[in-house]
């Protein structure tokens, strides 16, 4: 698992959690009996210069208008193609939340308080990462803005 080796290598701590396969991040929190605000949901965009991930919490939906304000122009979700295309090493539909492995930028977005603990989805349905959101900050030094709505 890549993600684990990057975190394994940066010495962050994690935790492993596998769940029952999970294709929505509303899902993965209902199986891992959590609140949807502590679960982080991935979304590949393009925007004007090329794809980006921005990661949200999975009660919000990203704001592509307001994404498209800061970012100097159009924004669009990525289409399940250009998702396979990415992510090589991950099952399909998964978007993965280190963008850096990928070599794209990511977006965080502001409303995941740095002292949370929040959940991510990993290179597979069925298996998530419990981390701070400080720590996933540090690891993958996202850019912080409002992106997302509730």
């Amino acid at each position: 698992m890549r993600i684990a080796d990057l975190l394994l290598e940066k010495q962050v701590a994690f935790e492993t959690l596998v769940h029952p396969p999970a294709f929505t991040a509303h899902n993965r929190a209902k199986f891992l009996g959590m609140p949807g605000a502590r679960v982080a949901k991935s979304i590949l965009l393009v925007g004007p210069k090329g794809y980006f991930l921005a990661v949200l919490p999975a009660t919000h939906q990203v704001d592509t208008e307001e994404l498209a304000r800061c970012l100097g122009g159009p924004v669009r979700l990525a289409n399940a193609d250009e998702l396979a295309q990415v992510f090589l090493d991950c099952e399909w539909g998964v978007v993965a939340p280190f963008g850096t492995l990928y070599g794209l930028p990511t977006f965080l977005d502001e409303s995941l308080p740095p002292e949370t603990t929040i959940v991510l989805e990993v290179q597979n349905h069925a298996m998530a990462i419990r981390m701070r959101c400080s720590d996933f900050e540090q690891v993958e030094k996202p850019r912080r803005l409002r992106l997302a709505r509730p």
